[in-house]
């Protein structure tokens, strides 16, 4: 069985999930393509040689009868339309993150979803994937550290381009942190404040790095992250679970260890998409297998809501300097596993 997929929006990031859907997954095949630049959605058509129609836009492509499920990797102000447009047709949809640009239209698709009664939408939080993160997740769920009582993260980038301004820290890059955090403990959290240490010189003009972010759990576990987007020296996440009886470390990507020049080394990743290209692979792979048995099993609509509440709540703490409260309600019934099913046709 083979899942017949739509790929709306054919920038870096859908050329590269064409691809692996093409070449190195199973069980997927892209029938159709659209992008704002129509040419460039034929040229990925021409240069991989898909038997793929090329839309003049997402809703003729969600609409289409080939497609059984739609990808979304469009600019982010346009995700919240297509994957609304996405549940009406009934259509599986995998979103790249932002599910939408706001907390507003991320409960938007979620009251969607639960009035046409199904879940249909996965949001990509490729973290999960990750198979440093799924062994730490072991490790906790194990029992084998006992309970978390603190977590300590680092969320480090060597530089940053000139158009990530404002508060991109917290809504593109800890973002990721927001969603995995709440997988690896199966926890929400209640409370968020923001700490700005000083700042680099090497930051771009009007833009604060780094910043020490502190959140709190249901639990009551205490995380502290430090998001430092300009640290010259490479890509570098860490994570540590300090538990009851032990501690659980992210362990570090694989590299070989060098004695040479009377130094002992070892190498440090630069781009961030090489730390985690394999788990890109994992996650569409998952979700097309999961598609085609009819359920939804990665982050769902409601995730991508909880992060972007919690996204705001931080930007919140960050102007004001106080500690923000951050409260979305229980999760609905409609997102347990259980209920987590659809119907591909």
């Amino acid at each position: 069985m083979v899942l017949k997929i739509g790929v709306i929006g054919t920038g870096a990031i859908g050329q590269d999930h064409i691809r692996r859907i093409t070449s190195t997954l199973t069980s997927g095949k892209i029938v159709a393509v659209t992008d704002v630049n129509k040419e460039q959605a034929k040229a990925i058509v021409n240069n991989l040689s898909l038997d793929a129609k090329v839309y003049d836009n997402g809703h003729e492509l969600i609409q289409a009868e080939e497609v059984e499920a739609v990808v979304v990797t469009s600019w982010g102000p346009t995700h919240e339309e297509f994957v609304l447009a996405s549940i009406a047709a009934g259509k599986p949809v995998f979103c790249e993150k932002p599910l939408a640009t706001t907390a507003e239209g991320c409960k938007r698709i979620v009251d969607a979803e639960i009035a046409f009664g199904k879940p249909l939408v996965q949001v990509g939080y490729m973290r999960r994937y990750d198979k440093g993160y799924r062994a730490l997740k072991n490790v906790i769920d194990s029992g084998k550290i006992g309970e978390a009582l603190m977590v300590h993260c680092a969320h480090r980038n060597p530089s940053v381009p000139d158009n990530y301004t404002g508060d991109m820290a917290i809504t593109d890059s800890f973002v990721h942190e927001i969603d995995v955090l709440r997988w690896l403990l199966n926890d929400d959290y209640v409370s968020v404040q923001v700490i700005l240490p000083r700042n680099t010189r090497l930051a771009a003009q009007g833009l604060q790095d780094p910043h020490i972010i502190l959140l709190e759990t249901v639990q009551g576990i205490r995380i502290d992250v430090e998001v430092f987007v300009n640290c010259q020296y490479g890509y570098d996440i860490q994570c540590q679970v300090v538990g009851e009886t032990g501690i659980a470390n992210l362990p570090e990507p694989s590299s070989v260890v060098l004695r040479s020049e009377a130094k002992l080394s070892t190498e440090i990743l630069v781009d961030w998409k090489e730390r985690f290209i394999d788990s890109y692979d994992v996650e569409l792979q998952e979700w097309i297998n999961s598609t085609l048995k009819g359920k939804v099993n990665g982050p769902t609509a409601w995730d991508g809501y909880v992060a972007a509440m919690t996204s705001d709540a931080c930007v919140e703490a960050k102007r004001t300097g106080n500690i923000i409260p951050i409260a979305m309600g229980e999760r609905p019934e409609f997102y347990t596993k259980e209920s987590a099913v659809v119907e591909v046709t």
